[in-house]
C-alpha cells in the first residue's frame, strides 16, 4: 500500500541531510546509554496516549493508520522540551541522541501494537456476553458456554504469557534479515529517516515546525471534541454525529458527514486509494446492494426482524464483508508466501533482486562503503546470543502452554504446544513478507489459525478455542514483524541491535499493563459493542462469526447469502489479481478489497470523513507538495491525538453519570 520507498533512496537523502555525515567522528553511545529513565518516561505517557487512539480506532471502524510519524514527533518534543527546560534551570544533562530517539520510538509501537495484535478489537471481546446475545442464543454453534467476558486480570495475564515469544521466536535471524538478505523495510526505512533528519540543523528547524502544527491542530481537534459532546445528549441519536449532511434520505442509509477529526486524520494519512477503496464500498453496499437486498424483504428473508437479526438483511452484511476480507486475505498471503519463496530461492542463487545498498552507493568514493560498513559493525557489536532466543522461546513456550488452558479452557495444551512449533515459521514469512512489501497480514494469520482450531476442537468449545488461538497466532506474528522493522531502523541509526531488543521487550511489557488498561477504560464507561452505539466493535461479530462458521458450515445463511458470498470472494480474488497484472498507471486506480470490507458492516460515515481527509490532501499537494509531504502527517497525528485525548475526560463524564446537557437531533419537518 502506498508509495513503495527504496533503502537506496532514503540512505542517499539521509547522507543529503547530513544524517549521517561523518559516520566515523560520530560517537555512538554504548547500548546501555541508549535506554534512559527519561525515555521510558516518555514512552510510557505517549505509549498509553497511542493504545487509547488504538482502542477508538479499533472498536469504532477497526482500520488502524500507522501513528508513527505522530510518535516520533511527540517523543523528539517531549525530551527536547524536558532536557530544555532542565538546562535552563542549571542542571547538567545528557545530550539527546537519535539512539534514544529510536528507542523511544520502538518503545512506543511496542506497546500501543499490543492494543492491535492483542485482540481487544477482535477475538478477545469475541467472547464477550455482548457479542454472544448479538449473535442470538438460538443461533446454531452460539454457545452460552464459550463466553468469557473481559477481565483485567486475565486479559493482562494472557498478554504476558504470549506477547514476547514472538521477540525471540525471530531474535537469531537479524543478521539474515536485515544484512544478508538488505531487506528494505519500507516502514522502517522511512521511520529511520524521519529520526536522522531531527538530529541535523536542518531537520531539528523542520521538526519543531512539525510539532508547533501538530499541537495547534491537536487543540482544535480537543476543543472541537469538547464542544462536540455538549450537543450530544442521551443515547445515540443526537449532536453532530448524527448530522444529516446530505439530507435526511441518504442520512437513513449511513451517508452523512460525522465532523469526526479522527477519521479526517485516517483520511489524511493512509493512501488515496485506500479511502477511495472505502468510499466505493460503501457506495456499493449502503447505495445499491443493501436497498436491493431490503427490497426483497418476505422473500428472501423474514420480514420485520430486529436490526441484528442473522436470518435478516444483518446476515448479509456481516457474511458478505467476511467473504472479503477472507478473499483478500487469503490472496495476499498466497502472493508474499510465492514472493519469499521466489526471493529466497534467487538469493541460494545468488541472483537475488531484492534492492541492496551496493547497487546505488556512489562508486566514485569509498564514503558511502565506510557508512555501510560502520553500520554493519555496530549493528552486529551487541549481539544477543542464539542460545538466549533459544532458550528464551521454549521456556516462554512451556510457561504459556501451561497457563493458556488454565484461562481458556477448551484450547487443550497439546494445540498450544502445536501453535508454538509453527508460529516462528508463520512469523517469518509475515516478517520476510513485510520487509519485501510493507504488508503486515497479521488479521491473515490469526483467521487461518482461527479456522484450523475452531474446526478441530469441534461444537464442543471450538468457539472459545479458535479465538483463543486466534489472539496467540496474532502476538506472535505482529510482535516478531515489529522487532524486524526497529532492527532497520536502530540499523540505519546507528543504534544498537541489542537497545533495540530491550527496548521491545520494555515496551511490550508497558503494553502488557496499558493496553488492558486503556481498553477497560472504554469497556467502564461506554457500550461497547452495541450495533447503534459509537463504539460497534465491528469485528467481534465478524470473528465470532468466523469461529462458528469453521464448525457449523453455511446451513444457517439467510437466502442467497452464500452465493453473494462466493461472488464477492471471486471478486476480491480477481480485483487483487488485476492490481498486479495491470501496468502501475492503470493498477493505481484499482480499490483494495479489504478496505473496501469495512464499511460493509458498519456504514458509510466514516468513509464520507476520510474521503474528505484525502480531499484535503490532494489539492494540498496540488497547491504545494513539499508543504502537504512536511506537514500532513503532523496535521492528521494533531486531529487523531486531539480526539484520543478527549476520550479520557469523556469516559471520565460517563463513569460518574454526568451525560450532555443537550440533544441535537434532526428530522423531517411536521406541517401543521
Amino acid at each position: 500500500m502506498g508509495t513503495e520507498i527504496s533503502e537506496p533512496l532514503i540512505l542517499n537523502k539521509i547522507n543529503m541531510d547530513g544524517g549521517c555525515d561523518g559516520v566515523k567522528s560520530e560517537r555512538v553511545p554504548e547500548w546501555k546509554d541508549q535506554i534512559t529513565i527519561r525515555g521510558l518516561v516518555v514512552s510510557a505517557l505517549l505509549g498509553t496516549l497511542f493504545c487509547i487512539i488504538t482502542h477508538k480506532l479499533n472498536l469504532t471502524v477497526g482500520i488502524i493508520p500507522s501513528l508513527n510519524v505522530g510518535a516520533g514527533l511527540l517523543g523528539f518534543f517531549f525530551v527536547k522540551s524536558w532536557t530544555g527546560f532542565l538546562t535552563k534551570l542549571g542542571f547538567q544533562v545528557s545530550p539527546f541522541t537519535k539512539q534514544e530517539n529510536t528507542v523511544i520510538q520502538t518503545c512506543v509501537v511496542a506497546c500501543y501494537g499490543l492494543a492491535f495484535s492483542g485482540g481487544f478489537g477482535s477475538s478477545m471481546i469475541a467472547m464477550d456476553e455482548r457479542t454472544y446475545n448479538l449473535i442470538g442464543a438460538d443461533y446454531p454453534g452460539n454457545r452460552a458456554e464459550d463466553i468469557k467476558n473481559p477481565g483485567l486480570g486475565w486479559m493482562s495475564g494472557f498478554l504476558f504469557v504470549v506477547s514476547f515469544l514472538g521477540l525471540f521466536s525471530l531474535a537469531p535471524l537479524r543478521k539474515v534479515m536485515v544484512l544478508d538478505y538488505r531487506l528494505t523495510y519500507p516502514s522502517g526505512t522511512a521511520t529511520a529517516m524521519l529520526i536522522n533528519s531531527f538530529h541535523t540543523n536542518t531537520g531539528a528547524e523542520l521538526a519543531g515546525k512539525q510539532v508547533k502544527c501538530l499541537g495547534k491542530y491537536l487543540s482544535i481537534s480537543l476543543v472541537w471534541s469538547c464542544f462536540k459532546w455538549f450537543f450530544s445528549g442521551i443515547g445515540d441519536a443526537c449532536g453532530f454525529d448524527n448530522f444529516p449532511s446530505f439530507g435526511l434520505t441518504l442520512f437513513k442509509n449511513t451517508f452523512y458527514f460525522d465532523f469526526s477529526p479522527t477519521y479526517v486524520g485516517c483520511g489524511l494519512i493512509c493512501p488515496h486509494i485506500v479511502n477511495c477503496s472505502v468510499l466505493l464500498g460503501a457506495i456499493i453496499s449502503w447505495g445499491f446492494l443493501w436497498p436491493f437486498i431490503s427490497a426483497h424483504a418476505g422473500d428472501w428473508y423474514p420480514s420485520g426482524l430486529e436490526n441484528n437479526n442473522f436470518k435478516g438483511l444483518y446476515g448479509y452484511k456481516v457474511f458478505i464483508a467476511i467473504a472479503l476480507i477472507l478473499g483478500d486475505g487469503l490472496y495476499n498471503l498466497i502472493k508474499i508466501i510465492y514472493i519469499t519463496a521466489k526471493e529466497m530461492c534467487n538469493k541460494s542463487t545468488k541472483h537475488s533482486k531484492l534492492p541492496t545498498v551496493n547497487e546505488v552507493i556512489d562508486d566514485e568514493t569509498s564514503k558511502g562503503l565506510a557508512e555501510q560498513r560502520k553500520r554493519d559493525e555496530i549493528f552486529l557489536k551487541d549481539r544477543i546470543p542464539t542460545w538466549f532466543a533459544a532458550s528464551g522461546y521454549v521456556a516462554l513456550a512451556a510457561i504459556s502452554t501451561a497457563t493458556i488452558p488454565i484461562i481458556f479452557p477448551p484450547l487443550k495444551w497439546y494445540l498450544v504446544l502445536v501453535s508454538y512449533i509453527i508460529a516462528p515459521a508463520l512469523a517469518f514469512c509475515n516478517s520476510y513478507g513485510t520487509g519485501l512489501t510493507d504488508w503486515n497480514l497479521t488479521s491473515t494469520y490469526g483467521k487461518i489459525g482461527l479456522f484450523i482450531i475452531a474446526s478441530i476442537v469441534g461444537s464442543d468449545g471450538g468457539v472459545m478455542a479458535g479465538l483463543a488461538a486466534c489472539g496467540v497466532m496474532m502476538s506472535i506474528v505482529s510482535t516478531a514483524a515489529d522487532l524486524m522493522q526497529d532492527f532497520k531502523t536502530g540499523y540505519l541509526t546507528l543504534s544498537s541491535a541489542k537497545s533495540m531488543f530491550v527496548s521491545q521487550l520494555l515496551g511490550t511489557a508497558m503494553g502488557c499493563v496499558i493496553a488492558p488498561l486503556t481498553f477497560w477504560l472504554f469497556w467502564t464507561a461506554f457500550d461497547v459493542g452495541s450495533p447503534d452505539g459509537p463504539y460497534k466493535a465491528p469485528y467481534a461479530v465478524i470473528f465470532r462469526e468466523m469461529a462458528i462458521l469453521g464448525i457449523e458450515g453455511f446451513s444457517e445463511l439467510p437466502k442467497h447469502c452464500l452465493a453473494l458470498c462466493c461472488g464477492f470472494f471471486v471478486g476480491a480474488l480477481v480485483v487483487n489479481l488485476l492490481r498486479d497484472v495491470t501496468p502501475k498507471k492503470i493498477s493505481q486506480f484499482i480499490p483494495i478489497p479489504m478496505a473496501m470490507a469495512v464499511p460493509f458492516y458498519i456504514g458509510a460515515y466514516f468513509a464520507i470523513d476520510m474521503f474528505v481527509g484525502t480531499i484535503i490532501l490532494y489539492i494540498w499537494e496540488r497547491i504545494n507538495r513539499k508543504d502537504a509531504e512536511d506537514y500532513s502527517g503532523a496535521v492528521a497525528s494533531g486531529l487523531i491525538c486531539g480526539d484520543g485525548i478527549w476520550t479520557i475526560p469523556s469516559a471520565v463524564l460517563s463513569i460518574f453519570k454526568i451525560n450532555p446537557p443537550i440533544c441535537m437531533y434532526f428530522g423531517p419537518s411536521v406541517s401543521s
